[in-house]
């Protein structure tokens, strides 16, 4: 058995990753407490609204249906 010395991989392993999907990510639908205006921000965007500058944002409630089993 010959030893052969171990070498650090210079890149990541792609992992079945896409290569398409973007590092930044989807966009996610916020709206503002102040004006009321739709905010989309990607990650690493300032959290602030875009028409009025109010920082307070709340995420949109979700359209799927939800649906508990009461017990």
């Amino acid at each position: 058995m010959s030893r052969e010395a171990y070498t650090v991989p210079t890149t990541a392993p792609n992992l079945g990753r896409d290569q398409s999907f973007s590092s930044e990510g989807p966009a996610v639908n916020y709206l503002c407490g102040d004006c009321n205006s739709k905010v989309a921000l990607k990650k690493g965007d300032p959290i602030r609204c875009k028409e009025c500058g109010h920082r307070v944002l709340y995420k949109e409630r979700t359209k799927r249906m939800v649906q508990f089993e009461a017990r």
